[in-house]
């Protein structure tokens, strides 16, 4: 006996239809690539993916064929991405902080056929574009007035590409698992890989993303994007607001910390989320102007752990709450999110703060696993380590190009590449990256705990671990630290500080104190520069501790 329910596939565009149908004059406001602030709402942004759509299939874009953009987080990228899902075609999102050969890769591996372009980037896809030999058309999304000379083949401006479409237009109806976004990696070792979303997939995990213990969009909320709709599918914050009706700011080009404050204060934006150095520089802009954020409710911190002081700061003096967002591009991209459990929200301040700093519990759809490394499965006690394993309807079981299933492991777990320990009430803790941790003398050093705590040292401003390696123990820890501004930071300080909180003989045999510290094109800490730049320091008969 089957159900007897209506068969109405989960497609994207169903999304924005909803979103004009039910919350049409919500606003959504943009800080314009060219400049000015722009105001539009879902209804006018309906229209706009219909025009786009009747436009791409004018030039011959149909089922299947992807549309690469490399844009900003702006209203206009957001149409762009509807009106390509609306046909059955592929957004290929592209990250500009790759490397110029990075993208062009990309941008050939997908076979994008038409690529959607801001202004900013016209220079760097000329220096690529001789290599771009199946693109057939560059779109630069701006207006007559501001339309920059370029070599590239068959430019043409928005505002002319679009001149005499209107928005009567028709969006398919077919198969839910029908590809909708060809998203890559970061490629940090290696050429990125392509991570292929359904429209089914997404849907599942932007509706999982309006649920009150994840991300908990609701009617009530104004977004601001600060996470780049290039990284991981806008951590599908740009389906989970309209689904619900959110309001929706979009920063573009401009990520400055000034600029940040300024959107957050004006918009009266009630959640937010990125990586730590994006916040950083807010939480310090703040400091110096004395500003306040009285909207703010929720920040979910990703790509690598909130620090302690962090956390403390907006709740103390902003009354934000913090919650932790752990996913990756091949998790679809969210697989968990640090909200509290009626277990753990009566704990101490001290043990509450420490359930905050792990990296979550997973919702619904996602199946955590440990397994150690002949594969044994470890228990969730909180202290058993192993790699970190998952499965769901929104995460990979193949890389793009690549055999059916062929990431997965004989009991349909894609392995994440982390090391953790998952506590009875499911929250997960990393201890490393598998090819992050430090392995001294036969033992394993946590460099995120160790970077937790460097960077709760009074006047830290961000902190790295990496291993080096070391003559007697094979490997020994190297901290590197960025100071705030205006702070000398002494390393005698920093050590008897860790001294008082870590192993002795996790402390670090040396701290380096560097101006800046190099990230990847998703804003990680870039490591593997770290390892490379670092490689001889306990070699050397002098220890640095110059920025180098």
């Amino acid at each position: 006996m089957q159900g007897m329910m209506q068969d109405w596939p989960m497609l994207c565009h169903r999304i924005i239809e909803h979103a004009a149908r039910q919350h049409g004059a919500r606003r959504i406001v943009t800080r314009s690539v060219e400049g000015p602030i722009e105001v539009t709402d879902y209804a006018q942004l309906h229209q706009l993916a219909l025009r786009i759509s009747k436009r791409l299939s004018a030039d011959g874009i149909g089922f299947g064929d992807r549309v690469g953009t490399l844009a900003w987080s702006t209203a206009r990228h957001l149409a762009c991405w509807y009106g390509i899902a609306g046909l059955g075609a592929v957004y290929q999102p592209v990250n500009p902080r790759l490397f110029p050969e990075q993208i062009a890769y990309i941008i050939n591996d997908a076979k994008d056929r038409i690529l959607l372009v801001d202004i900013s980037f016209v220079p760097l896809l000329e220096g690529v574009a001789d290599r771009l030999t199946g693109v057939e058309r560059y779109v630069v999304l701006t207006d007559r007035a501001h339309m920059p000379q370029t070599t590239l083949k068959n430019a043409v401006c928005f505002e002319d590409w679009l001149d005499g479409v209107d928005a009567d237009f028709a969006w398919g109806r077919f198969d839910e698992n029908t590809a909708v976004t060809l998203t890559y990696t970061s490629g940090t070792t290696g050429q990125p890989k392509g991570v292929v979303y359904s429209h089914r997939s997404v849907n599942l995990m932007s509706l999982t993303g309006c649920a009150p213990d994840m991300y908990a969009f609701s009617s009530h909320d104004v977004v601001l994007q600060v996470i780049p709709m290039s990284h991981a599918n806008g951590w599908s914050w740009p389906f989970s607001a309209p689904m619900t009706g959110a309001g929706l700011v979009f920063p573009g080009a401009r990520l400055d910390a000034a600029s940040l404050v300024e959107l957050l204060v004006d918009e009266h934006v009630t959640m937010s989320g990125g990586v730590p150095t994006v916040w950083q520089s807010i939480l310090a802009q703040l400091a110096s102007t004395g500003q306040r954020l009285p909207d703010l409710r929720r920040v979910y911190i990703g790509g690598s752990a909130c620090s302690r002081a962090m956390l403390e700061e907006f709740r103390s003096v902003h009354g934000v709450e913090v919650r932790a967002g752990f996913g990756m591009t091949e998790m679809g991209p969210m697989s968990a999110v640090g909200s509290l459990l009626p277990e753990t929200a009566a704990l101490p301040p001290e043990q509450e703060i420490a359930i905050r700093q792990t990296q979550g519990r997973p919702p619904y759809l996602v199946e955590f696993r440990l397994v150690d490394d002949a594969g044994k499965v470890q228990p969730w006690d909180g202290l058993s380590q192993g790699h970190l394993r998952a499965r769901g309807p929104c995460i990979v079981q193949a890389y793009y190009g690549q055999m059916p299933g062929s990431a997965l492991d004989e009991d349909g777990f894609f392995d994440s590449g982390d090391i953790a320990t998952i506590d009875r009430n499911g929250y997960v803790h990393l201890t490393d990256r598998a090819k992050d941790l430090v392995k001294s003398g036969g033992e394993w050093i946590s460099s995120i705990d160790l970077e937790n705590w460097a960077a709760s040292f009074p006047g830290v401003q961000e902190a790295a671990v990496v291993g080096v390696a070391h003559p007697k123990w094979d490997e020994r820890p190297l901290l590197l630290l960025v100071a705030k501004p205006g702070v000398a930071l002494d390393k005698d300080a920093v050590l008897a500080f860790l001294g008082e909180r870590v192993a002795k003989w996790w402390l670090p045999d040396d701290v380096v104190m560097v101006s800046e510290i190099p990230h990847t094109a998703t804003g990680k800490i870039n490591k593997v520069t770290l390892r490379q730049r670092y490689a001889a320091h306990y070699a050397a008969p002098t220890r640095l501790s110059l920025d180098a």
